[in-house]
């Protein structure tokens, strides 16, 4: 086993439910006394190994694993040895740069409304392989080097997938996010795959922009497929359509862009979500099409779509209002980790003043095609950088004639965003940028936005 973070641990609890007990548990930094660390003798230990489980984390890319796999070593991950026990007919599998989580968010709530049972999750949360239940008590007990076998009474352990005596039946759908790391661990495609979105992302990891998208579509086309349902509006995706096999079906939005989520084109089934933006309605109608391609025939009643919808919570830290204060809406998307889902947006807040803040760990995105999005505004906009990446969009900003302020923290730039907001402006955090190196998760880095926000009018 390599790399003990959260789908490592799922892995390795898997792993102990079927006997089996690794030779070596090995991580780059690791935390606990049973885990060798990977330069404290944890390669040497992996090259003596058969098979290697790793984390997705690890780049296929990374001179470790090129060297594991020169020397016969098989480096697996933890998706594609699940998806090929569990096999590909009850699995929809979603993908995107973004767009996937709300998307797979969106598919199981109408599934479960209309009477399926299935499992949600993978990149967006609980992996399809993991054996500990999980519930409101918090998380899964962890695993240690000699638990294997001798699982706690009021921890059951439940091997979920084919073959299972106590998990679920094969009848249960599986609708499961899958990142570009984990689709370069897939020997099958799912039944049916969902691509929502292509942009530059991960760069650091896959080593080039062909490279990820290669990467990213490489879960369409392998055996098992039957379908592809992708974004029709996204250009990137059709000029890739060749990749896009088998298929695909196009979905596109309805009619022409709109500054409202619903401008009369729009499907009246997506209402009830509560979703915002143009982008997300377009998410819902990739959902929908999924299920439809999975011989569900409710998702292709309109009626039946409207009243499945209704109940359904959006993820948490994506375009979720935190407070109105002395008229300013203040909004937090601190899910938007890459240029793509910033500008998506911003353009629910076309019509309104924006003050955006964006800036975070430097991944060598391109900012321009954000900043030339906002220069192109007709509303009034200031953008409020924070680093890393922040002296970049910056920048970027101001050579398209746009203004910026850098800030040294988000408490500083909610601060001096709340000095320039009129009343009916909006205060976006949407930081185009992953959380690392400031923050432990982009979690963190919203309440820090949402600490700031309420300190606001106080005697701090």
């Amino acid at each position: 086993m390599w790399g003990v973070g959260s789908e490592g641990r799922a892995t390795l609890r898997r792993l102990q439910a079927c006997g089996v007990e690794p030779f070596v548990v090995v991580d780059d930094n690791p935390t606990e006394p049973w885990v060798v660390s990977t330069k404290g003798g944890g390669l040497e230990s992996l090259l003596r190994c058969e098979v290697v489980i790793k984390s997705p984390g690890l780049s296929r890319y990374g001179d470790n694993v090129k060297r594991l796999e020169a020397n016969g070593v098989a480096v697996v991950g933890g998706m594609g040895l699940w998806l090929e026990q569990v096999g590909p007919e009850n699995v929809i599998g979603i993908t995107g740069t973004k767009g996937k989580s709300t998307t797979t968010s969106v598919a199981g709530h109408l599934a479960s409304a209309f009477g399926r049972a299935c499992f949600v999750g993978g990149n967006l949360g609980t992996v399809p392989w993991d054996t500990t239940p999980w519930d409101n008590a918090g998380d899964p007990a962890e695993p240690g080097p000699s638990d294997a076998k001798t699982a706690s009474p009021d921890r059951p352990v439940t091997c979920v997938g084919a073959g299972a005596t106590d998990g679920p039946g094969q009848d249960r759908l599986w609708i499961v996010e899958v990142s570009s790391f984990q689709a370069t661990d897939l020997w099958s495609s799912p039944a049916v795959v969902a691509v929502t979105s292509l942009h530059p992302d991960h760069l650091d990891w896959h080593g080039s922009v062909e490279a990820y998208y290669r990467d990213k579509l490489s879960i369409c086309g392998r055996r098992g497929g039957r379908i592809v349902v992708a974004n029709g509006d996204d250009e990137r995706l059709v000029e890739r359509a060749r990749s896009l096999r088998p298929g695909p079906r196009w979905v596109r939005f309805p009619g022409v862009p709109a500054v409202s989520t619903f401008d009369g084109r729009s499907p009246s089934w997506v209402e009830p979500l509560g979703l915002r933006g143009r982008h997300n309605v377009l998410n819902a109608l990739i959902a929908a099409a999924c299920l439809e391609e999975m011989g569900i025939t409710e998702a292709s009643d309109p009626v039946r779509l409207a009243e499945a919808a209704s109940g359904f919570r959006g993820l948490p830290h994506r375009l979720e209002t935190v407070r109105v204060h002395e008229g300013v809406e203040y909004v937090d998307d601190s899910l938007s980790t890459n240029v793509l889902p910033t500008i998506a947006a911003t353009e629910v807040f076309a019509d309104r003043p924006l003050a955006l803040i964006a800036g975070g760990f430097d991944r060598d995105i391109d900012y321009a095609p954000l900043a030339e999005h906002l220069a192109a505004r007709s509303t009034p906009y200031l953008v409020f950088t924070v680093p890393d990446s922040g002296e970049r969009i910056l920048r970027e900003v101001k050579s398209r004639g746009g203004d910026a302020l850098s800030c040294t923290d988000i408490g500083e730039a909610v601060y001096r965003a709340s000095q320039w907001a009129p009343p009916g402006a909006v205060v976006l955090l949407s930081p185009a940028a992953a959380s690392f190196g400031r923050f432990r998760s982009y979690e963190e880095r919203a309440e820090a936005f949402r600490s700031a926000v309420e300190a606001l009018g106080s005697s701090a």
